[in-house]
């Protein structure tokens, strides 16, 4: 593929109707270059990338994706506005159309850097970042954030910290339904205990109408993605997209309204050969590709074994593309 480096920036618009959520060890280039044969319109999210790594990392390595990924957005974790503009600028030059904010992981280890959830308890300090960003940058600046979190989950701090980051110029926030509970739960704890509440989202849409509200949390069919899009300018769903990929086939009729027929399982896995088979000339491990594939064999006679194939079968065989025939095999013309 062509270096990041290389790549011409899209057009400076994104449609947010329907994302595939930022989702840290998941949502690596190759899982977007998969999710993309599904769909051509979901707006898809790298994992969340701190500062630090750009900075003083290996940025083109971390900054890495290819022109078939668009439309694609750089989610960044960080809250020193001078660094996150930085970064910005990183990503506008990569190519990226959008560059997000996290202000949603409730996890220690991010906390600790003043990185993610805790952040909402500093909405002006969000404000700056956010102003810092939009001064480096033409691209999108969007935030990700909850309802709230413990010690600050009133509808009115709430408001308060939207209100402020919105003034900085944010005219997109993405709102997981739930709050984060900084102490004493785990993040997978903070995706399950603290309970869905679409109504306060649905409150802040009405409450800021001309401000772009995208939902996220708890979504897994797409009906529940078009029921909620009447209230909601997007949505954006997790770990069903994930587990659940062939989901993603529907989206450009159902929800983008393409009239092109969507691709059965089969086309897309073979449309990733070529891709894989790069990927194993450039020195490559199989696994790294077919790990997000996995999902594809759910609900048919022989989906065990195609999982088995592609999880467990990978690590032993000698010839890979051997191997692939015979997960292909078992999706039949599905």
């Amino acid at each position: 593929m062509k270096p990041a480096e290389n790549l011409a920036r899209p057009a400076n618009t994104v449609d947010r109707r329907f994302a595939v959520a930022p989702m840290m060890d998941w949502t690596d280039r190759h899982c977007r270059f998969f999710l993309r044969q599904l769909s051509q319109h979901a707006l898809l999210y790298t994992e969340m990338i701190t500062t630090g790594a750009l900075l003083h990392g290996d940025s083109a390595r971390f900054l890495r994706h290819s022109e078939a990924e668009y439309p694609l957005a750089l989610q960044l974790g960080g809250s020193v506005p001078a660094q996150l503009a930085a970064c910005a600028r990183l990503a506008e030059q990569a190519g990226y159309a959008e560059v997000n904010l996290n202000v949603g992981c409730p996890s220690d280890r991010v906390q600790n850097n003043m990185i993610g959830a805790c952040l909402m308890a500093h909405p002006a300090l969000v404000a700056d970042c956010v102003k810092a960003m939009r001064d480096a940058v033409g691209i999108a600046v969007t935030v990700k954030h909850r309802i709230g979190i413990d010690g600050r989950d009133s509808y009115d701090e709430l408001c308060d910290f939207v209100g402020q980051v919105s003034e900085a110029g944010c005219r997109s926030f993405i709102v997981h339904a739930r709050i984060a509970i900084l102490a004493g739960l785990s993040p997978k704890q903070n995706r399950e205990v603290p309970p869905l509440r679409y109504d306060i989202a649905a409150q802040l849409k009405q409450d800021f109408p001309a401000l772009e509200i995208i939902l996220n949390g708890g979504l897994k069919t797409l009906d529940d993605c078009q029921a909620q899009l009447k209230t909601f300018d997007g949505v954006m769903l997790g770990r069903e997209a994930y587990h659940n990929p062939y989901l993603l086939a529907g989206v450009d009729q159902q929800l983008f309204g393409s009239s092109a027929a969507p691709l059965s399982r089969t086309e897309a896995f073979n449309n990733m050969r070529p891709y894989i088979a790069q990927h194993l000339a450039a020195g490559g491990t199989l696994h790294h590709i077919t790990r997000h594939m996995l999902g594809l064999g759910q609900g048919f006679s022989g989906a065990r074994r195609f999982r088995q194939l592609l999880s467990v079968d990978i690590h032993q065989t000698v010839d890979p593309m051997h191997l692939l025939d015979q997960a292909v095999q078992l999706l039949g013309d599905r």
